[in-house]
C-alpha cells in the first residue's frame, strides 16, 4: 500500500471510525477488495482495531478506531506526504516561473 492510500485511509478512519468499507473505497477512489486489503493490513500490523456493532440493524457495521500505533503511523505517513507534495508544489512553481518567461518572451518577439 502506497503512502497516498495509507494516508487517506488512516485520515478517514480517524474522522470517521463508523464509516463503511463501502464508502471508505468510494472516497478514495478505489475498489471496494483494495480497501479491504489495505484495511486488513493496517490491522494485521495493530494500527486498527475493529469492533462490530453489537446492536446494528448491519450486522457487518464495523467502528474503526486507531491504535497508539495507528496514529503515530498516521503522523509519519502525513509527513512523508506533505513532503512529498510540497516537492511536487516547487517543482510545479519552477514550472510555472518557466512558462511565464516563455510566455513574455514570445510576447516580447511577437511585439518587435
Amino acid at each position: 500500500m502506497d503512502d497516498f492510500i495509507r494516508y487517506h485511509l488512516l485520515k478517514l478512519l480517524h474522522q470517521h471510525p463508523e464509516i463503511s468499507q463501502r464508502e471508505l473505497a468510494r472516497r478514495m477512489g478505489i475498489s471496494l477488495g483494495k480497501t479491504n486489503f489495505c484495511l486488513q493490513a493496517l490491522i494485521k500490523v495493530g494500527a486498527v482495531k475493529t469492533r462490530n456493532f453489537r446492536n446494528a440493524q448491519k450486522k457487518s457495521a464495523y467502528l474503526y478506531k486507531l491504535t497508539p500505533a495507528g496514529i503515530e503511523e498516521k503522523a509519519r505517513v502525513t509527513r512523508r506526504f506533505l513532503e512529498r507534495k510540497m516537492a511536487e508544489y516547487e517543482e510545479i512553481r519552477e514550472q510555472i516561473a518557466e512558462l511565464e518567461d516563455e510566455v513574455a518572451k514570445t510576447q516580447e518577439e511577437r511585439d518587435r
